[in-house]
């Protein structure tokens, strides 16, 4: 049976699945697929290509137009899908990070993003900035998601303060215990600050010029 680009991709995302990304290699693909690594590199000329086109899989549909009527809403609701997506496999936003940061995978998530700047009355050059800003928070709170979460399956979760420099205990209890709360909730909580910060700057009239030197950036 001849080998598919798509057979190729399911085969990845069946190991990334079950043993993660760090032992995602060629020579392990091409071996359950029953094939040499040499026939893998006729639909993926490398293995970036090959992690390219699977975060494009695992951020398929995060970017659907949102059923949201305000830019608030719909900020939200691509924010929560982006995570989701995420989450939704293991190593998921390594993966996804990754890729972002050699520009392997779709822009589409980040342009969403823009899209709902944009309908808050954002700048140009500020909806670029606030879409890259967003996509870090999102991608950087389901790393550590995701890290803390297989920790602690391997019992290898540490209980320590963040800093040597920061005192164990805080007004709401341990770094720990700040940390051990539902991920969901920190989430939503960044979310907010996030969406009250461009209401602010929206209200305060600063929503039509960009602030001093600061210019729309394209990597995508």
């Amino acid at each position: 049976m001849q080998l598919r680009r798509g057979d190729v991709l399911d085969g990845a995302m069946a190991i990334l699945d079950e043993y993660g990304l760090g032992d995602l290699t060629m020579r392990k693909l091409a071996t359950s697929l029953g094939v040499q690594p040499g026939a893998l590199y006729w639909h993926f000329p490398n293995k970036q290509t090959l992690l390219g086109a699977m975060a494009d899989r695992i951020l398929d549909g995060v970017a659907a137009p949102p059923t949201a009527s305000t830019w608030d809403g719909a900020l939200s609701e691509l924010a929560h899908r982006f995570r989701a997506a995420l989450l939704a496999h293991r190593d998921g936003a390594e993966l996804v990070a990754a890729t972002y940061a050699s520009r392997l995978t779709t822009a589409r998530v980040r342009e969403a993003f823009v899209a709902a700047g944009l309908r808050a009355r954002l700048s140009r050059a500020h909806a670029e900035l606030a879409g890259y800003a967003l996509l870090h928070y999102v991608l950087g709170h389901t790393v550590d998601e995701q890290s803390r979460l297989q920790l602690a399956e391997l019992g290898a979760l540490t209980r320590k303060p963040v800093s040597p420099d920061v005192a164990t205990e805080t007004a709401a209890g341990s770094d720990d215990d700040l940390l051990d709360g539902d991920p969901a909730v920190r989430f939503d909580f960044g979310l907010t600050l996030f969406v009250d910060g461009i209401r602010t700057r929206v209200h305060a009239g600063g929503a039509e010029a960009p602030g001093p030197n600061v210019t729309p950036v394209r990597f995508n």
